[in-house]
């Protein structure tokens, strides 16, 4: 919303970020009452005294402010702290960095007395056309002022989003997609024009940064990603690859960015290239030495999609047709044969990071003509190498620049020589972490050396439970925060909770060090054991009606729930390791992941050790269930016949059952199919799922007796299921089976001429698959107000929804039975009626994204409906 004329459509793993500032202390209750109502609708609250240490106050809630989209701001009776050097308070100068165009919301708490600065300060608020303005009592009241406010925000915001010219894609993925950096990037501005250049000229399909761990190469790509929108109109996308480690999950995890779903319906790479088509987009990919082997996927994705550019950060040169290779160089140092001097050190890319880090881990520090030979030193020591630098800077805060450029001249000759068999730029990165390291406490250096299990982002709590028995655990804390200040450590907001990284260099460094001692497998077994305590904890509430905040917090996990997967894998406790795969079934489903639970269940039978019955199972199934899809044939419903018996012996009746319902699904999709057998096994799995109470199941198998009655033309055994199956789904006030199975009862009634009560239906659908982020319900339900639109006459809107379907479904490869689209009949029909209007809104509705389209199906929604849209 912030600086932007149009709202962007928030990806499933982004909400609404709204910005809280106020005095700390004084209204820290109101600050918790404000938190609440934000976390109320689903926003992400943006709160100061979560922010990284390392960073000085006025760097950080600027970073904040640049990447949030509301401001709140709660004033009492304190205008707050007035810093050294400063002429205004902290409170004053977050209203004043906040964008002019950001929606404010202001609320005034009644009180006797306020500081005179504060009372200036609310005049000049109530005199901004930007900012609405508001007196409260107590807590209570804020909380729900706040609440009923945002709603209203959110709702006027939704109704100006209905444009004439919809956004470009680049603005859309740009601002979903690719990381805003923390910091400025300092002496890029040459490579940033050359690769401009490269990207521009059409003729290479793959740009590679090729440069040592710590050179800048993911700075660069995400700089060069953001300044080469305009040469992208069709969206630029992120991939993150440093926790991807098993090459099988490369198209995984590009499927995700692209919002392509893995519903097992066709190959992944084939989905991939078909939502990439012809669009014109770049697609950064960070981090690929690790699976450098797969390489030759990306010649295949780029063939298949001739419009589509890569730009790839890589420590190891790709070696696939239609590479270009851009060697990533180090920041520019003083020459040797230069006096070191204020005013070489200022024309210095290099010395200037290390003088902007150093500032920020010691406000006030500058380059000065006492200082500068020292700094010089220092960059030159550090070969100019970015990482290395602002490690060597966060050290100001405790040593002077000539205490550091000491330091470094005794301590880095000795521990490069331990690594001479790396080049010189890898020798003098790890010298500089094993010189930071050096520095840290033996605690300190114990965290750092655990962290390394975890993947890309880790939880407090999951760093608390890991070091349960570790040295440092009984001070988890403070330990953190020493490595957050020594730069080691990078905390990052997401999802409106504080979180954790490890730069990739430094969680190798870590990972190495800790395999060196035999450490590893202990602090594997680990954190296995607490993302397996996890699932455990939130996969009960996957199903019934805590299923759309168990969705959402697990979805926050994602690559440390890969990660344990593969520890459990690689530690051989492939019991536990089938376990952890079944029991998130649903989440699997709800969020598209069958291609990394394929891969693990893959290497699990490879393993070619004794498998319990049920592990056995759970391992066949998987790799079954994308074949089901792709390739339905007579040795799929054998297989799954033999999954079933497995279960059985295995005594988990619960899971027999649910895949003997899954091998009826599977027998409904052949041509000749063998009715009697169906209704037996569709009939016992119904009857067992019932008996152990498993509505969730329960419902999913009755819509198949639904569908089949559909395909038969046996209406009344049809409404009969699929009125059980959403019965059965109110019952347990589940989101998904409630989707699912009313979206097949909307479309049948919709054939049957219920429309009002189809269109209700359809209404229902859309509305739990926004709270639930459930693309293919919420595409399904854009058809069916399609149809709805179509029988009403509408020709833009009706050709505008079913345009957005057609792409989403191309895109995410989102499956559909064949003969049960019950929009394109009408559709066709009013065309034939009013051709151009139909036409203007498929043209219309091809450059929509989801959240538009579900503004176009729900124009009369009020605000508590439309309050949750923006948040998708």
């Amino acid at each position: 919303m912030t600086g932007v004329e149009h709202p962007v459509i928030r990806t499933p793993d982004q909400r609404i970020r709204v910005f809280v500032s106020s005095t700390l202390r004084e209204l820290a209750e109101e600050r918790e009452a404000v938190r609440s109502a934000i976390e109320r609708l689903r926003l992400a609250p943006v709160m100061f005294e979560l922010g990284a240490r390392p960073h000085p106050p006025r760097d950080l809630y600027r970073s904040y402010l640049a990447q949030s989209d509301i401001f709140i701001g709660i004033y009492g009776a304190s205008y707050g702290w007035v810093a050294p050097d400063e002429h205004v308070s902290g409170l004053e100068d977050e209203y004043n960095l906040a964008p002019a165009g950001m929606p404010k919301l202001i609320y005034v708490k009644d009180t006797d007395t306020r500081d005179e600065r504060l009372t200036a300060l609310i005049a000049r608020i109530q005199a901004d056309d930007t900012a609405a303005y508001l007196h409260f009592h107590n807590a209570q009241d804020l909380e729900d002022h706040v609440a009923g406010d945002l709603a209203m925000l959110l709702a006027e915001r939704f109704d100006q989003s209905r444009r004439t010219e919809p956004a470009t894609a680049a603005e859309i993925s740009l601002a979903a997609r690719v990381p805003e950096p923390y910091t400025e990037t300092i002496g890029r501005e040459g490579e940033l024009a050359e690769i401009r250049a490269l990207l521009a000229g059409g003729l290479h399909r793959v740009v590679s940064l090729i440069g040592p761990g710590g050179i800048g190469k993911s700075r660069l790509a995400i700089e060069a990603a953001h300044a080469n929108t305009d040469l992208f109109p069709d969206g630029v996308y992120f991939v993150p690859l440093e926790g991807v480690l098993e090459p099988g999950l490369l198209l995984p995890t590009i499927a995700y960015i692209l919002g392509v779903r893995d519903t097992g319906a066709a190959t992944l790479e084939e989905r991939i290239a078909q939502a990439i088509g012809d669009r014109h987009v770049l697609i950064v990919l960070d981090n690929f030495e690790q699976i450098v082997d797969e390489a030759p996927v990306l010649v295949r994705l780029y063939s298949l999609a001739p419009r589509a550019c890569f730009l790839v950060t890589s420590r190891i040169v790709l070696r696939i047709r239609g590479e270009r290779v851009f060697e990533v160089e180090t920041l520019e140092t003083p020459p040797p044969e230069m006096p070191a001097t204020l005013a070489q050190a200022q024309a210095s890319s290099a010395c200037v990071l290390f003088a902007e880090r150093a500032a920020s881990a010691l406000p006030g520090f500058r380059l000065t003509t006492e200082n500068a030979a020292d700094v010089i030193a220092i960059c030159r020591r550090l070969d100019g190498l970015p990482l290395a630098i602002e490690l060597a800077a966060a050290k100001i805060r405790l040593l002077s620049p000539r205490d550091v450029a000491e330091r470094l001249g005794h301590s880095l000759p000795l521990l490069s020589t331990s690594v001479r068999d790396l080049p010189d730029r890898h020798r003098t990165m790890r010298a500089t972490i094993d010189w930071s390291v050096g520095l840290l406490a033996a605690e300190q250096r114990a965290m750092l050396e655990d962290l390394g299990v975890f993947a890309a982002r880790f939880s407090l709590e999951s760093v608390e439970a890991v070091g349960e028995n570790r040295s440092w655990g009984t001070q988890t804390i403070e330990t953190l925060a020493a490595l957050i200040d020594a730069s080691l450590v990078q905390r990052i907001d997401s999802g409106g909770r504080s979180v954790f990284s490890l730069l990739a260099i430094v969680r190798e460094y870590a990972l190495e060090t800790l395999e060196s001692r035999r450490a590893a497998d202990e602090m594997r077994i680990a954190h296995a054991d607490y993302y397996l305590d996890l699932v455990h904890r939130v996969a009960p509430r996957l199903r019934g009606a805590e299923q759309i905040d168990a969705v959402a917090e697990l979805g926050l996990e994602v690559p440390n729930l890969r990660a344990a997967a593969r520890h459990l894998v690689s530690m051989n406790r492939l019991d536990d390791a089938g376990d952890f795969a079944w029991t998130m079934l649903p989440y699997w489903w709800i969020c598209g992941y069958f291609a990394d639970v394929r891969l693990w269940m893959l290497e699990l039978l490879e393993k070619r050790m004794p498998l319990t019955p049920r592990t056995r199972a759970i391992a066949t199934f998987f790799p079954l269930w994308a074949e089901l899809w792709q390739r339905p044939n007579d040795q799929a419903v054998e297989r799954l016949g033999e999954v079933v018996r497995l279960f059985t012996e295995s005594g988990d009746e619960q899971a027999a059952a649910m895949a003997l319902a899954a091998k009826a699904s599977t027998r409904l999709q052949s041509p000749d199919l063998d009715e009697e057998v169906f209704l037996a096994e569709i009939g016992e799995a119904i009857a067992t799922l019932r008996d152990l109470g498993d509505s969730w199941a329960e419902s999913l198998a009755e819509t198949v007796l639904g569908q089949f009655g559909m395909l038969r033309r046996d209406i009344p055994a049809a409404l009969e299921h699929l009125g059980r199956a959403v019965d059965i789904a109110d019952a347990a006030d589940d989101a998904f089976t409630r989707v699912v199975a009313g979206n097949n009862r909307a479309r049948l009634r919709f054939v049957l001429g219920e429309r009002d009560e189809a269109e209700e239906e359809f209404l229902l659908t859309l509305l739990l698959s926004i709270q639930l982020h459930f693309v293919d319900g919420a595409t399904y339900g854009l058809e069916g107000m399609c149809a709805i639109a179509a029988s009403h006459g509408d020709a833009w809107r009706a050709g505008a929804l079913a345009a957005v379907a057609a792409t989403i479904r191309e895109t995410t490869g989102i499956y559909d039975i064949e003969g049960f689209a019950v929009h394109l009949a009408p559709l066709e029909a009013l065309r034939a009626v009013d051709p151009e209007s139909v036409e203007a809104g498929e043209r219309a509705g091809r450059e929509m994204g989801l959240a538009e389209a579900i503004s176009i199906a729900l124009p009369d929604a009020d605000a508590g409906v439309r309050e949750k849209v923006p948040s998708w």
